[in-house]
């Protein structure tokens, strides 16, 4: 038995991925693999039994078989062996499959990073999407400094973090993880001598027992405080320490000013669409728990920063200002009488910790030298700091200012005393019912809901023209109302505790109209964050749509919204700004994959233009998700396909469930993934683009095949009798609702309706049973009757546009990458879960023929034999995966089945727990869930 079989990478000789010129260049990733795989295997062997390491590796080698060719006795054998687990080793095969993807994730990662640094020291060409690239761009094209000056001065850039149903990792599991990730890059990076070799391994070995004696799955469900602390981890591994570095990186390398443009934001504690567990109270939580984050961070390093500031006053000069500040330190120990910079540090934490108590209850991990005044807010104690920055520079130390003092210092610039902008989103409906109640009690008969829109709008008009309010505190309102009320009343208490800074965004899902935003308005006013008499507002209210009608009509409902004096006064108090949020999940699940991506394109040309006329400045707030069944896929060329205009230097996106660990849970992967969104905003705003402009005749085939797709979708998913049935029993969807992973309901309804069920589950099941539905389907059918229009000679203009046009190059290359992940034959399989062979049969045929019509298509229009052709590495990726991935989902066909069929089996936690694992088990795998 070979230790290491594990993990042996397997390509077939006669297999159809195309040769990489880079394939040796790999080598080091197979390495890492084997390494990987080898201890994995050590372990269960170890901790399991040699009985189950050779029926986890039994089943490996007949799933290659199976994958790489075809072998109809390997399928046979692999089903009885499968099949005849017991419960117990069931589950054993299941976590030993499940970890070894986590372990290629973390192989695979530690390589392109690997990769990167040896280009680096190389002195190779930096590639698209580094600053570096886009600076030698901007030189090459002569772009004068003044103009980077005012990209930068305007820039705002913001990765907004959130919680939803399809983060299924633990943070523990997370954490062994980074061990893992870390003790690799050492093994890698630097020249060990054989006993540190040695050392390493075995430290690699206890990361993996770790791993593997660590429970995967949680036993409780979590809480939204759970999730707001699940966040801030990534804070301490990333964003605090990274996000001032890669300033100073762009100052430094563009030679210019740059101030902080570059800040995450997020939902979590926030966000109340569908999740009654976000109160006033738990706003007011995660606050707290943010800034108590900035101050741990802030508190360590102006310990560590007085540490090092040593200068003797009898060997350096010292600025005015500085002495002022030295007088005011409590700081009165006789040892360092000479050491200016070290007394004033000392006063100013002792200041921050006195600010810490006061604002958030939090004792300071060391105690200050004295009793200091709290700081007024955080440009106080900037102002602290920027006295020692400056005295230094003007008293020949500046290389000691430009080193932990000017990281700690954007950092503050960054983060303040918040940490983090915090966004409130609710439904528009919501937002009516409470507005309608406030209306009935104060006036009977209003009848606000009864109203045409322009009736509500008149109405909210005038009631928006006077400082008088609605709400009265000695009326009882239902508790819908009272708990929306208390979240505006927590929002101005938390503008007055943290600044205005702490929550900026107020967003309304659902927005159809006008009237939706005035209720936003109206709300804001009853508790102070909108006063009309001075035309001051407080927020930016950010109107969310998110179906294709409603991206359909939103240039108008903004058209409409600017023409109103009343919110045109409150948007000039912005700065001419306003921000509107396109929802990419939702208008997927509403009408498919090319027209929700059509669609969104659309939107943004309307609104461009509508504010271009109207004399706004428009920001937009991109809803993706990790899968591109939810507007996902790579984020520079993402950026780069949007059109003309849509990115003047300020751009907001989500990033959630699983793609915050994957980008951020590394710092040194973090970076890089926050370079790429600063590199493609700065390209797209100020560098010419060679596929900007689309011919009409592209923008003219690009509706068409929108529409027909559209059809094809719908016709599948909201008109075919029985679909809902067959989406519930051959999906994971209705056990994936029993996961503990998530503080939200997976429906925003008690319902089995596809209409109520949330986007993210929706993509999260289709990805489980590997058929991907949401990121192609009516794709083949879209170019069949496209073609069937132009007698079959409709081909040259969709290959023109794959050349010409950058949106639809990048729409396609996302579906070529969801196509790869698919297995027609695995989503068979989970076809056979629907116990009305009727309806199975009606509906599964369907599925395969217009999978293989997209397929059939795609390679058509871009020229290629095979999916990935032209992205070798990712392809080999995925393959390599499959014999670790295939049985996982083999597993969880069998496991659904038994535990669908009644007792025993859903009476034992085992078959469940098997099921959850499975879960977890394909998510890692296929690196996304939803």
């Amino acid at each position: 038995m070979n230790d290491s079989a594990l993990a042996e990478p397997q390509i077939a000789a006669n297999s159809s991925i195309p040769p990489d010129p880079d394939a040796d260049r790999d080598a080091p990733l197979f390495e890492d693999i084997r390494l990987l795989g080898r201890l994995l295997g050590d372990v269960i062997r170890e901790q399991e039994g040699v009985e189950t390491f050779n029926i986890v590796e039994r089943i490996r080698q007949l799933s290659i078989r199976l994958h790489r060719d075809s072998d109809p006795s390997a399928r046979i054998e692999l089903d009885e062996l499968l099949n005849g687990l017991t419960r117990e080793q069931t589950n054993l095969v299941v976590r030993a499959f499940s970890y070894f993807s986590h372990l290629a994730n973390i192989a695979e990662d530690q390589h392109h990073l690997r990769r990167a640094h040896t280009q680096m020291l190389a002195g190779a060409t930096p590639g698209p999407g580094t600053v570096a690239h886009a600076a030698a761009r901007a030189a090459d094209l002569g772009l004068p400094a003044t103009q980077l000056a005012e990209f930068f001065a305007k820039a705002d850039i913001a990765p907004v973090l959130t919680a939803h149903p399809t983060e299924v990792q633990r943070k523990s599991i997370l954490d062994c993880q980074w061990k893992t990730a870390r003790l690799l890059d050492a093994r890698n990076r630097l020249p060990l001598t054989p006993a540190e070799r040695e050392e390493n391994e075995e430290a690699l070995r206890r990361t993996v027992l770790t791993l593997w004696q660590t429970r995967m799955l949680r036993t409780a469900k979590l809480a939204v405080m759970d999730e707001v602390n699940n966040a801030l981890a990534y804070y301490d591994t990333t964003f605090l320490r990274e996000l001032p570095r890669l300033h100073n990186h762009i100052e430094d390398q563009f030679a210019t000013p740059v101030p902080a443009f570059l800040r995450p934001g997020s939902w979590i504690g926030g966000d109340r669409d569908g999740n009654p567990f976000v109160t006033a109270d738990i706003l007011k939580r995660a606050l707290n728990a943010q800034s108590r984050k900035a101050f741990a961070y802030y508190l360590e390093q102006v310990h560590e920063l007085g540490g090092e500031l040593s200068s003797s006053e009898l060997l350096v000069k010292i600025s005015d200002d500085l002495r002022g500040l030295v007088e005011r330190s409590p700081d009165r120990n006789p040892h360092r009488d000479d050491e200016p910079y070290r007394r004033a540090i000392a006063g100013i934490y002792a200041r921050l910790a006195a600010t810490a108590r006061e604002l958030d209850h939090m004792e300071a991990l060391r105690h200050a030298v004295a009793e200091a005044p709290p700081y007024a807010d955080c440009a106080a104690f900037m102002a602290e700091l920027d006295i020692i920055d400056q005295s230094l520079k003007s008293n020949g130390a500046a290389l000691l200012a430009r080193g932990r003092l000017r990281r700690l210092r954007r950092a503050v610039e960054l983060f303040g005393f918040h940490l983090a902008p915090l966004d409130l989103r609710q439904n528009s409906d919501v937002h009516a019912r409470v507005v309608h109640e406030l209306f009935e009690t104060a006036r009977p008969g209003t009848e606000y809901e009864k109203r045409s829109e322009e009736g509500r709008i008149a109405l909210l008009l005038a009631e928006l023209a006077t400082p008088r309010l609605l709400a009265s505190p000695y009326w009882a309102y239902s508790e819908e109302t009272e708990g929306e009320l208390a979240i505006f009343h927590a929002a101005r208490e938390m503008h007055q505790r943290y600044g205005r800074q702490a929550i900026q965004n107020v967003i309304i899902s659902k927005n159809e109209g006008v009237s939706d935003i005035l209720e936003v308005a109206l709300l804001l006013k009853e508790v102070g964050l909108l006063r009309p008499r001075e035309g001051e507002l407080d927020v930016n209210i950010v109107p969310l749509f998110e179906t294709i009608g409603d991206l359909e009509r939103c240039g108008a409902v903004m058209d409409k919204l600017f023409s109103l004096p009343a919110y045109r006064r409150l948007i000039k108090s912005h700065g001419d700004l306003q921000e509107v949020m396109l929802g990419y999940s939702d208008s997927n699940k509403d009408g498919g994959f090319l027209m929700s991506n059509w669609a969104l394109y659309r939107a943004e040309i309307v609104l461009v233009e509508v504010f271009r006329m109207r004399g706004v400045r428009l920001r937009l707030f991109h809803g993706r998700g990790g899968t591109v069944g939810r507007g996902g896929g790579p984020s520079y060329e993402a950026i780069l396909a949007q059109p003309a205009g849509a990115v003047q230097g300020a751009i907001r996106i989500t990033e959630q469930g699983e793609v915050i660990a994957s980008k951020y849970a590394n710092p040194e992967l973090g970076r890089r993934n926050l370079e790429v969104l600063v590199a493609a905003t700065l390209e797209t705003t100020l560098l010419p683009r060679e596929h900007d402009d689309p011919q009409p005749d592209c923008l003219a085939a690009m509706a068409e095949l929108a529409d027909h797709a559209f059809t094809a979708y719908r016709a599948l998913v909201y008109e075919t009798p029985g679909f809902e049935d067959y989406f519930w029993e051959s999906t994971v969807i209705g056990e994936i609702a029993q996961l503990n992973i998530g503080s939200r309901p997976a429906s925003r309804k008690k319902t089995r309706s596809i209409e109520d069920l949330r986007a993210i589950p929706w993509v999260f099941s289709w990805s489980q049973c590997r058929l991907m539905l949401p990121g192609w389907y009516g794709f083949g059918s879209a170019y069949r009757a496209y073609q069937e229009k132009r007698n079959g000679k409709g081909l040259p203009l969709l290959q023109r546009m794959v050349r010409e046009w950058g949106f639809f190059r990048t729409l396609l290359a996302n579906m070529d990458m969801v196509l790869a992940k698919t297995d027609i034959t695995l989503a068979e399989r989970y076809a056979g879960l629907v116990q009305d062979e009727a309806l199975r049969n009606a509906i599964f045929p369907r599925l395969r023929d217009e999978w293989q019509a997209t397929i059939d298509a795609l390679l058509a229009i871009t020229g290629e034999r095979d999916l990935l052709a032209s992205n070798p590495l990712l392809l080999r990726s995925i393959k390599n995966r499959y014999p670790y991935l295939n049985p996982l989902n083999h597993l969880q066909v069998e496991l659904l089945r038994r535990y669908r069929s009644g007792a025993p089996w859903n009476d034992d936690p085992r078959v469940q727990s098997g099921i959850h694992l499975t879960i977890n088990g394909v998510a890692a795998g296929l690196r996304n869930s939803g």
